[in-house]
């Protein structure tokens, strides 16, 4: 398969002012070198152009797949899989490109399907990636690196009466190699293990829980950023110090499986050690100074869906979601999205035609992390309808169109580090999709 995506997209909220943003140790300095450094902004730059920086985004995959039947006794299948990827940006100012980021990398992942084992089911294999990345430029915040990693899987899933059993484990390694003596370069291991039960108490009804220990290893833009990050309005330092992260999570649910009513609820806690984030230190209008830090802390929410089908071609549903994330020594944690609810309906006529509308309400968030302002509540509609054809058993494809924001409501993302600029107002997106 081949994929390629081209975009072209400004960096809403930049300021040029900004660019001359630097730390004084835990302090964010915008301007001269006077004594109010957040009031000072004459550092030499021409203010004559208003046009916004934006972005030239050029992106290509190539992936290969395979499987083998049969191929010896003990293992009923073998899977394979490849892939290519370069990505490049440009981040234009003033006709030019002052900043260019590329990632061009390679992956693959080879599985071993084994027949059933005192009643166990499952699959193992390995995975393997390299990616090399660099940002050149006036604003390039980070060093040449090149990221590998390889790691060794295993799934298995048991059926006992009316209780599905899923088991899994991962270890993986990972090395971080930057370009530069004042860099260390990183080497680690991490392992995960997760165990779920899925019980079908009465027909159609299945409580679950899950139990899982994970341990995350940081990327290099969290060891090694250092400067100006204009997509995120930003000045970024990393800790090339920085620990893996270590999760314990759990996790009930419960939901109905069929008939015209179907839902699924559940309910999750992770207690998260050395959990890494973006710190912030400093603020200068929208313009925030961060580092990679790290901290214990607890996350925890809800989430809902109920789905009913009125007739064959119609079909309601109504959602939710919740989350809390907290410090153990008290505070919330930055960027957490807020609560939200919704409303959607689809209609499926004849001839492969569907619609869909769709109602979002978002809360106000305001447990919000220093330097961060409460966003306010919003409503917002969307639209969508497409047309899915069969050419034959191997070949369709779909024709479609979106409308999102249809009310041209200016609300705000808690979770983007722009979330003092309005998101996307009413947009419009046509495509077609082919299948093969």
């Amino acid at each position: 398969a081949y994929s390629e995506r081209q975009d072209k997209y400004a960096l809403s909220g930049h300021s040029h002012e900004y660019e001359s943003c630097h730390p004084h140790g835990t302090h964010l300095h915008c301007g001269g070198h006077g004594e109010h450094d957040h009031d000072e902004h004459d550092h030499g730059h021409d203010h004559a152009h208003e046009d916004n920086p934006w972005v030239d985004l050029k992106s290509r995959r190539f992936d290969v797949r395979a499987e083998y039947q049969n191929p010896f006794a003990g293992i009923e299948k073998i899977r394979a899989r490849a892939g290519y990827t370069d990505y490049q940006h440009d981040e234009i100012d003033d006709g030019q490109a002052e900043t260019t980021f590329k990632n061009k990398g390679y992956d693959g992942r080879l599985e071993f399907v084994h027949s059933p084992l005192a009643g166990f089911e499952g699959v193992f294999g390995v995975q393997y990636a390299n990616s090399k990345f660099q940002a050149l430029g006036t604003e390039g915040f980070l060093p040449k690196t090149n990221t590998e990693n390889l790691a060794a899987f295993l799934i298995e899933h048991y059926q006992w009466n009316d209780v599905h059993f899923e088991l899994g484990g991962r270890v993986e390694n990972q090395t971080v190699d930057a370009e530069g003596s004042q860099y260390k370069d990183f080497d680690d291991t991490a392992f995960s293990a997760s165990g779920a039960a899925n019980w079908e108490f009465i027909p159609d009804h299945i409580a679950s829980l899950s139990l899982s220990y994970a341990e995350r290893l940081p990327n290099a833009q969290e060891l090694y950023a250092k400067g100006v990050h204009l997509a995120t309005n930003t000045y970024e330092m990393g800790d090339d110090n920085l620990a893996k992260e270590k999760s314990k999570n759990i996790e009930l649910g419960l939901r109905k499986t069929d008939s015209d009513l179907t839902y699924s609820l559940s309910t999750f806690y992770n207690q998260i050690n050395d959990y890494i984030y973006a710190h912030t230190l400093d603020r200068h209008e929208n313009f925030r100074l961060v580092k990679y830090a790290q901290a214990d802390v607890d996350f925890y929410g809800v989430e809902g869906e109920v789905r009913y089908q009125f007739t064959p071609y119609y079909q309601g549903k109504i959602f939710a979601d919740h989350v809390r994330a907290e410090f153990n020594n008290g505070g919330d944690l930055p960027r957490i999205p807020a609560t939200r609810a919704g409303v959607r309906f689809d209609a499926y006529f004849l001839d492969g035609i569907h619609g869909g509308l769709e109602y979002i309400h978002g809360f106000k968030q305001n447990r919000i992390a220093d330097f961060e302002d409460a966003t306010a509540a919003y409503h917002v509609v969307n639209f969508d309808v497409s047309y899915d054809k069969s050419l034959n058993e191997q070949l369709s494809y779909q024709v479609y169109l979106r409308a999102n924001n249809l009310l041209d409501e200016a609300y705000y993302n808690h979770a983007s580090y722009l979330s003092t600029i309005p998101q996307q107002g009413r947009n419009f997106m046509a495509g077609v999709r082919f299948r093969f």
